[in-house]
C-alpha cells in the first residue's frame, strides 16, 4: 500500500510544477507561459526556463492573495476582465483571418513589379534654389551666368529648410517623386544644364541644376520581400476589418 502511494504522489508531482500553499500548479502554465515568451522570438534557454518556473510560482502566489481580498469581486476588476478577454478573442479573430488568407509569393512578386514600374527608369541628382519672387528667381539666375555659385546661393537665399543648408542638394530621385511642374521642368533639362527660366510651384519659384541622370537603382525582390509581406498583410487585414464594419448593422 506504501508503494502504491509513492507511485501515485510521483505520478502526481510529474503533472504539477509545484505544490503553493497545498495547491497544485500545473505543469500547464509552465508549458503556456514558455510559448508565449518564445512566440514574442525571445529565445528560451535553460536560465530563461529557471525565470519563467519562478515567475509561474509567483503568480500562483499573488493569486491566492488576490482572491483572498475578494479582488475578483469588484466592478473595476470585472470591467477589465471584459475588456482584455474583448483583445484576446480579436487578436486571435485576426491571426485566424490571416491564417486562412496568407499573402502568396506570386502576391508579392507582382506588388514588387508594380513598385518597380512605378520607380524604374531614370534617377536625377539635382540641385535647387527655392524662393518666394520671381524676380528673385530672375536675379539669380543671371547672377549664375555671370558666375555665380549655386551652392553658396543656395545657402543664402534659398526657402527649402531641406536642402538650403546642403547648398539645394536633392541628392539622387525619381522625377515623379516631385511635384509636377518641377518634374516637367527637370526632364527637359540634360545633364550639367540649369533652368533658363524660373520654375513656378506652390512652393515659389525654383531653380534647378542637373548634375547626373541615372537608371533607377531598384533594391532586389528578395531584400523588399518582407516589408512588402508585412505591408500587405496589414493591408489585407484592414480590408477584412472594413468588410465587417460595413456588413455590421449599427443603430
Amino acid at each position: 500500500m506504501a508503494s502504491l502511494l509513492a507511485v501515485s504522489a510521483q505520478g502526481a508531482m510529474a503533472q504539477n510544477l509545484a505544490i503553493v500553499n497545498g495547491k497544485a500548479v500545473p505543469k500547464t502554465r509552465l508549458d503556456a507561459l514558455t510559448q508565449q515568451v518564445a512566440k514574442a522570438g525571445r529565445p528560451v534557454t535553460p536560465e530563461m526556463e529557471g525565470q519563467i518556473r519562478e515567475e509561474v510560482i509567483a503568480r500562483e502566489i499573488f493569486m491566492q492573495e488576490a482572491e483572498k481580498q475578494g479582488v475578483a469581486a469588484s466592478e473595476d476588476f470585472k470591467a477589465q476582465m471584459e475588456l482584455a478577454r474583448q483583445t484576446l478573442m480579436i487578436r486571435e479573430l485576426f491571426a485566424k483571418y490571416q491564417q486562412a488568407n496568407p499573402v502568396t509569393d506570386a502576391d508579392l512578386k507582382a506588388e514588387y513589379d508594380k513598385f518597380a514600374a512605378a520607380n524604374g527608369g531614370k534617377e536625377y541628382k539635382a540641385h535647387h534654389i527655392l524662393v518666394e519672387k520671381e524676380a528673385e528667381a530672375k536675379a539669380i539666375i543671371a547672377s549664375l551666368k555671370k558666375g555665380g555659385k549655386f551652392e553658396d546661393i543656395a545657402k543664402k537665399q534659398s526657402k527649402d529648410p531641406g536642402s538650403g543648408a546642403k547648398g539645394g542638394d536633392l541628392d539622387w530621385a525619381n522625377p515623379a517623386s516631385y511635384v509636377p511642374e518641377f518634374t516637367e521642368a527637370l526632364l527637359k533639362l540634360n545633364k550639367g544644364q540649369t533652368s533658363e527660366t524660373p520654375v513656378k510651384s506652390q512652393f515659389g519659384y525654383h531653380i534647378i541644376r542637373v548634375d547626373d541622370i541615372r537608371t533607377a537603382q531598384l533594391p532586389a525582390f528578395e531584400e523588399v520581400k518582407p516589408q512588402i509581406a508585412q505591408q500587405m498583410q496589414q493591408q489585407k487585414l484592414a480590408a477584412f476589418q472594413e468588410e465587417l464594419r460595413k456588413k455590421a448593422k449599427v443603430e
